[in-house]
């Protein structure tokens, strides 16, 4: 009895390890296998993002907290005309969010930067370049007069 357990084990034991051991094992069936990364540094921007429609307008990722405008700008010129950089910065610190925009002449230039661009290191962190999506329609602000609650400003009038 005690050898049909023995072999019974050994073959438990072969076929799929047991325990923390399956976590670090390459035979598990269940064994972790993460995919590549397939977007970095080959023009195809940011993973995981759809692509926007080519236009000479160029959205960058990524960008070090100490990166500058004129950085960005001297980055980007190298592929062609450089029109406009910015880079985005938050109203009350002024320090940089991360990211930037960059405007090219042609958007031949703009393919050519977001492929040369995309990927690379700038200020010692990776960058993402890509094509910049139109900003959404918004609706006009609203009258912050007006009462949104269901009740009026009449204050108890009628």
């Amino acid at each position: 009895m005690a050898l049909r357990a023995a072999a019974t084990f050994s073959i438990a034991a072969r076929a799929a390890p047991r325990g923390i051991g399956r976590l670090f094992s390459s035979t598990s069936p269940n064994s972790f296998t993460p995919s590549p990364i397939t977007a970095m540094g080959n023009g195809e921007g940011t993973p995981g993002r759809e692509q926007a429609p080519p236009s000479s307008n160029l959205f960058v990722s990524g960008l070090n907290k100490r990166t500058s405008t004129d950085k960005l700008r001297e980055a980007f010129s190298q592929f062609g005309q450089v029109v406009d950089a910015k880079v985005v910065t938050d109203r009350v610190s002024g320090y940089s969010k991360g990211f930037g925009f960059v405007r090219y002449a042609t958007i031949e230039e703009a393919e050519k930067g977001r492929l040369g661009m995309d990927g690379k290191f700038l200020d010692g962190w990776v960058i993402f370049a890509e094509y910049a999506r139109p900003r959404p329609e918004r609706p006009p602000p609203r009258n912050n007069m007006t009462n949104t609650n269901g009740y009026n400003n009449s204050y108890g009038h009628q």
